[in-house]
């Protein structure tokens, strides 16, 4: 379960961010999260819920989780399709000559202090 060191990961860069800033308590946290990032969204909030008690800073942060839809392009017809219905096959001209657009993020979108 990488999600463990992924949420260490956020919270101190939280933490870094927050000393930058002279920010002493955090409201809420926003993740864009690719829908094909390898990163399971309940693994995500369990270990959020379980390392925020321990960190006074986002000891009451909410974390908000917004999915990245992950999409590919097709070199051969130039078109872009939904990957995870798909796959790596363009369905319109069936090339496999593709590549992934985004879905893959893993990022902290927003910071709310308070």
């Amino acid at each position: 379960m990488h999600e463990l060191g992924v949420v260490k990961h956020v919270i101190k860069t939280l933490e870094e961010v927050a000393e930058e800033n002279k920010v002493t308590k955090i409201g809420s946290v926003t993740l864009s999260i690719g829908e094909v990032s390898g990163i399971i969204y309940e693994q995500i909030t369990d270990c959020w819920d379980y390392f925020k008690k321990k960190s006074p800073l986002v000891e009451e942060a909410e974390l908000v989780i917004e999915e990245i839809p992950a999409v590919t392009y097709c070199t051969a017809c130039k078109g872009t399709y939904e990957t995870v219905k798909y796959g790596k096959t363009c369905p319109y001209c069936k090339s496999p000559e593709t590549y992934l657009l985004q879905g893959n993020e893993f990022t902290i979108k927003e910071i709310e202090a308070e």
